[in-house]
């Protein structure tokens, strides 16, 4: 089996992973419990869990904190972010180095493997068999987004003016990498004809509305890896459009001042076969 290197964009984007763990979302209780519900294992103590591309561990700690005492197994190929998410020493968390088509568990040893915020990234038929070898009969992969307004597919209108700017500016500078707004992700479970995992998979979303203040939703905006890698002059014009978009009357606002900001978790789920 073939481990390949992580994009360039990819390896640069996310250098900065204190920023990445800072200004990116974290997983609400409520939203961990709605995607274990939804695959069976909320109340299951003591399942072993796989979290595949774990990044900083902002999925891995929402795990960790849980009630059932969830064994968990955190997976990672960037060495900034994985670093990043050693340090937070997770209680029944062990953090290794890996990749979706190369993942360094024996066969049929997790109860699920979820991938939060990633499986875009490694939507292709060899990562699923990969994922399968190491789920225990009946196991289920799990995935979970948060989709802001801004950063779903091209189809879908923001609801605010502001965050019609920003989705412009998505795709504007949108690279060659894979996405969750691209809406490619879905296809490979139909390519890999129900040998690995049943399809068609199950899905739901919830809407969400939170706020933020400027300075924290420009930090969070750098940590997306197309903007992150842009030249200085290019950043220069993004900040420009940002303050624009967000400096008039018509942005909602809350009594703090804070920016709202508007979106959907996204959940889905797949038995294995």
């Amino acid at each position: 089996m073939t481990t390949q290197a992580l994009p360039n964009a990819a390896q640069t984007g996310f250098s900065n992973a204190s920023a990445y763990d800072k200004h990116r979302p974290t997983y609400t209780t409520q939203e961990t419990e709605t995607l274990l519900s939804s695959i069976g294992l909320k109340d299951h103590k003591g399942a072993k869990l796989l979290d595949l591309a774990a990044g900083t561990g902002l999925f891995t700690e929402a795990l960790a904190a849980r009630h059932e005492d969830f064994v968990i197994t955190a997976i990672e190929p960037h060495d900034d972010m994985r670093e990043e998410l050693e340090k937070k020493d997770l209680q029944r968390v062990t953090v290794k180095k890996g990749r979706a088509n190369d993942i360094p568990l024996e066969d049929g040893s997790v109860d699920a493997v979820f991938a939060a915020q990633a499986f875009h990234w490694f939507a292709n038929v060899e990562s699923l068999k990969e994922i399968r070898r190491v789920l225990k009969p009946n196991g289920v992969l799990g995935l979970i987004w948060h989709v802001d307004d801004w950063n779903a597919y091209k189809s879908n209108i923001p609801t605010t003016k502001w965050e019609i700017v920003i989705k412009e500016e998505i795709w504007h500078h949108d690279d060659s990498l894979p996405r969750y707004r691209h809406g490619l992700w879905k296809a490979v479970f139909d390519e890999q004809n129900q040998v690995y995992f049943k399809s068609p998979i199950e899905e739901k979303s919830d809407p969400f509305t939170y706020y933020m203040t400027l300075e924290a939703l420009w930090s969070r905006l750098q940590t997306f890896s197309q903007f992150a890698n842009l030249g200085e002059e290019d950043f220069k014009k993004l900040k420009e459009r940002f303050d624009d978009a967000l400096s008039g009357e018509d942005v909602p606002r809350n009594e703090a001042g804070d920016v709202a900001v508007h979106g959907k978790t996204q959940y889905a789920w797949a038995k294995a076969v």
